[in-house]
């Protein structure tokens, strides 16, 4: 696959890194296979998740091909820079024709990313995740490796502020490449989900103390922080929801 764009923007992203004096600290790169097709999965905090998920690859010399919201996509700035790093368009309506470009990808040795939750966590614990990850992995017969991160979320993600101070460790995390038949998708991914929670687990508690105080939004009541608990980020996802139908209402009957 040809990619004029990508290089320059990962570049780009390197220089922004450096710039905002942020620590990446990446451990197990040496899980993502330097070819052939691969699936990452990868939890999901914050609106710049597919930036620094890719990351996990980066060491390895591949290039992450990310599924992502349409919105994304129909975006006047972002939907161009999009289709020139061959990211693919999800749209949960027509969820056939990514899933196919995807399988394309695969079987042609590209690597491809899924955020198996589908939207960000803001419990910033993992959701419940959907099935389509090991569903994809199993039928392009590719291994699965899972990747978590920690610290994205302190940049910007949803009912907070942008944060784009400097400073900021961001934690990325791969781990053993799991390998779905696709026999039964809903005990894989309850193992990939096994799998990915204590790999977060871990991310969490190894993080710098000094970044991570008592109490901080960012970080799981099951951590000592101040997030929602998954019942109440799900209640609020659901409120999310009853509003966007309501604003796409009320545009189509304008």
């Amino acid at each position: 696959m040809i990619d004029v764009t990508y290089p320059p923007v990962i570049l780009a992203c390197k220089t922004g890194f450096r710039l905002l004096g942020q620590k990446i600290d990446i451990q197990g790169a040496e899980h993502v296979p330097r070819t052939g097709g691969v699936l990452l999965a990868c939890n999901h905090i914050s609106y710049v998740d597919f930036i620094y998920g890719g990351l996990a690859a980066n060491p390895s010399g591949r290039k992450v091909r990310f599924m992502a919201k349409r919105e994304l996509f129909d975006h006047r700035l972002s939907g161009p820079l999009m289709r020139s790093m061959h990211h693919i368009e999800v749209d949960r309506g027509e969820g056939l024709a990514s899933l196919d470009t995807a399988l394309g990808y695969l079987r042609a040795g590209e690597a491809v990313g899924i955020f198996p939750e589908a939207t960000i966590s803001r419990a910033m614990e993992l959701k419940e995740f959907k099935t389509g990850a090991v569903r994809i992995a199993a039928a392009a017969g590719v291994p699965l490796v899972p990747v978590v991160m920690w610290g994205t979320q302190r940049m910007i993600t949803k009912d907070h502020p942008r944060d784009l101070s400097r400073g900021k460790t961001i934690l990325l995390r791969a781990g053993e490449p799991l390998h779905p038949t696709g026999d039964d998708p809903v005990a894989e991914t309850a193992e990939l989900r096994r799998v990915m929670a204590g790999m977060l687990d871990e991310a969490i508690r190894s993080y710098p103390a000094d970044e991570q105080p008592p109490g901080s939004w960012w970080v799981p009541k099951t951590h000592g922080g101040s997030a929602p608990s998954l019942e109440e980020a799900a209640a609020m996802d659901a409120e999310e929801k009853v509003e966007r139908a309501r604003r796409r209402a009320a545009r189509n009957s304008q």
